[in-house]
């Protein structure tokens, strides 16, 4: 066990709930869970939550998958594997594999804990983090550790501030002038405001703080519960607003910010058209989030691939990007890019166009080709003279089109448009 006066992190433990689809995300989900999605150009979303761990001192980490994890299991294996165990550092993978019964996998998000208390046991830690792997943000969790201790709480809740209205779609906290929460409602029609600011509510990040000793024994009750679903939005964390202390952390207090008087970046990206939104707003002169942190880096997987090369120089055949991010191993070969984001290893050719896109690894564009506003899954094969978000109607008989525009284009899709025009 840590000396008592260590920092709150190297006596704590994340543990990471990666296990959801995310089926807001349409077909960007039908191979990966959401947590596996790419973002950012060469990052995958769970490596936000992992990257603020580690970057907060956190050494003991476990991950909690389910929903067609190979994606991710593999990207934390060959991305996150410099954890020594001899340093007493720790990254553990757990998959739903039936540990209680051979009926069970995980029943909900405290289940997917519960399930795993043994394991929790090994680490010897007095605090857990619990955490949702499918945000876009930059949090210290030192701060939250730090305020869960000073304030006495059985619970500390990480929370937004977010427009009253907005937050219909949150679980919302309810405090008093102390940010004690009061009552906690699931997506409430008409959201309690924050005492002294009547236009803004206080929403669930789903990052929670716990003395280890105190959530075994909420776990161990609430598995026993036949009327629970085992969730904490929805069991765990009512259940210690009425019978304990719960607190509410506000992110403010510990966003990672590039500079002074920046917004508190926080994302959802659990839609096509936000996950579009988020990685285009990133081409963007200086965007509220800073991948080129360097005191504050996202850890991530990077392939060994040769610089981005941009090849051929004429009036209407010129490799170029305006405004666009482009990752290496990319060549982009007589084609211009504006305002786009290439990840790794895309291939363009000769008289292709593509704008406001974002094109995810190694898809190959093909010559004469236009893409404006779309979102391209990996290893697509956009064939030769494809159009795409120009003409609304064409492009929804063959592709995803939301509302707000973006068409969203996957290899499947291609290959039934190819039969029925052949």
């Amino acid at each position: 066990m840590a000396t008592p006066n260590a920092r709150l992190s190297s006596r704590s433990m994340a543990f990471v709930l990666a296990g959801g689809r995310g089926s807001r995300l349409k077909e960007l989900t039908d191979t990966r869970a959401k947590p596996a999605v790419y973002f950012g150009g060469k990052t995958r979303i769970v490596d936000f939550a992992l990257s603020n761990a580690l970057n907060s001192g956190i050494r003991k980490m476990a991950i909690a998958t389910q929903y067609k994890a190979h994606s991710l299991i593999r990207h934390c294996q060959r991305g996150w594997s410099f954890f020594r165990a001899e340093r007493n550092e720790y990254l553990d993978i757990l998959p739903a594999s039936q540990r209680v019964n051979e009926d069970r996998w995980y029943r909900g998000t405290a289940d997917a804990v519960t399930q795993n208390i043994d394991i929790i046991d090994s680490y010897d830690i007095d605090y857990v983090l619990i955490l949702a792997g499918d945000h876009i943000y930059k949090m210290d969790y030192e701060v939250m550790l730090q305020q869960h201790v000073d304030s006495e709480a059985d619970v500390t809740v990480g929370c937004l501030t977010v427009p009253r209205m907005e937050a219909t779609a949150f679980g919302v906290m309810h405090v008093d002038e102390d940010d004690r929460i009061t009552s906690f409602l699931e997506k409430p029609a008409d959201p309690p405001s924050i005492p002294g600011d009547s236009e803004h509510a206080l929403a669930s990040m789903g990052i929670y703080v716990f003395k280890w000793t105190y959530l075994r024994e909420l776990l161990t009750r609430d598995a026993e519960d036949p009327h629970s679903k085992h969730d904490f939005g929805g069991d765990i964390i009512p259940y210690v607003v009425e019978h304990g202390k719960a607190q509410a952390h506000r992110f403010s207090r510990s966003c990672v910010k590039h500079e002074p008087g920046a917004p508190a970046y926080w994302r959802d990206v659990g839609t096509v058209d936000a996950f579009w939104e988020a990685n285009i707003d990133l081409t963007g002169f200086k965007p509220d989030l800073d991948l080129w942190d360097r005191n504050w880096p996202i850890w991530t997987y990077s392939e060994a691939v040769p610089p981005a090369k941009f090849v051929h120089d004429e009036a209407d055949r010129r490799g170029s990007a305006v405004s666009s991010l482009v990752s290496g191993g990319c060549i982009v070969s007589g084609t211009e890019i504006r305002r786009s984001l290439f990840f790794t290893m895309v291939h363009t050719n000769s008289y292709s166009s593509v704008d406001l896109s974002v094109v995810l690894p190694y898809v190959h564009i093909g010559r004469h080709a236009r893409l404006t506003k779309c979102v391209v899954d990996r290893g697509v094969q956009i064939p030769e003279n494809l159009v795409v978000g120009e003409d609304p109607e064409e492009d929804a008989k063959w592709f995803r089109v939301t509302d707000a525009g973006v068409t969203l284009i996957t290899q499947p899709m291609l290959d039934k448009r190819t039969e029925a025009l052949s």
